[in-house]
């Protein structure tokens, strides 16, 4: 909560403006996997601005050695993933499943996988969704309007903008099994990228 408190002001420095819609959607009883777009270093301060209680994030390891933001996350409880290591992942999500049961803690995944500031999704990764299936959770989309806008690090803009945040209805996963994941990952990709576009202004 301190470290969110503090990086919800930086929005100020940087001039952006955040409009967000759907926060009661996290109203779920019990734990849930939330999923997002993964654009820029700029969603932690996204992410602070909705980021519900009781909520860890999954990360890649590699992260934990990236100065004062892996210090940051690290204290901020980021669950590791070691993705070079399929067998190292499993182990860690099987340990978040249990977790999130006993604790009744949200997960946040970017099933992207990667930072993607291209306007559009990347495929998903089938990792959270495996997870909410074998947890038998919801899964809660959160989606960004696109960053295209104000910012493109390849061509160094920057300019103060607004960023859309909505977070839709929870897509329920009791009774799914294994079978269903890649049906569940079409979904939940579908959806998310139809309001990504009409967040942004654009053509689905």
């Amino acid at each position: 909560r301190i470290i969110k408190a503090v990086l919800k002001t930086f929005k100020y420095f940087f001039g952006l403006r955040f409009e967000v819609k759907g926060l009661e959607n996290f109203e779920v009883e019990g734990p849930a996997i939330i999923v997002s777009n993964h654009q820029s270093i700029l969603d932690m301060m996204g992410l602070m601005e909705i980021l519900p209680d009781n909520c860890a994030q999954v990360g890649k390891k590699e992260l934990m050695y990236a100065g004062t933001v892996g210090l940051i996350i690290y204290l901020g409880g980021v669950i590791f993933i070691n993705r070079k290591s399929t067998t190292s992942a499993k182990m860690v999500m099987a340990e978040v499943a249990k977790t999130m049961a006993t604790d009744n803690v949200k997960v946040w995944v970017y099933p992207e996988g990667t930072r993607n500031c291209t306007g559009d999704l990347l495929p998903f990764k089938k990792g959270a969704f495996h997870l909410a299936v074998q947890a038998q959770v919801p899964v809660i989309p959160v989606v960004y309007s696109s960053f295209t806008t104000f910012y493109n690090p390849k061509k160094n803009l920057f300019t103060s903008g607004k960023i859309k945040v909505e977070v839709l209805p929870p897509i329920e996963t009791k009774g799914l099994t294994s079978d269903d994941v890649s049906d569940l990952t079409d979904r939940c990709f579908r959806t998310m990228r139809e309001t990504l576009f009409r967040l942004s202004g654009r053509p689905s």
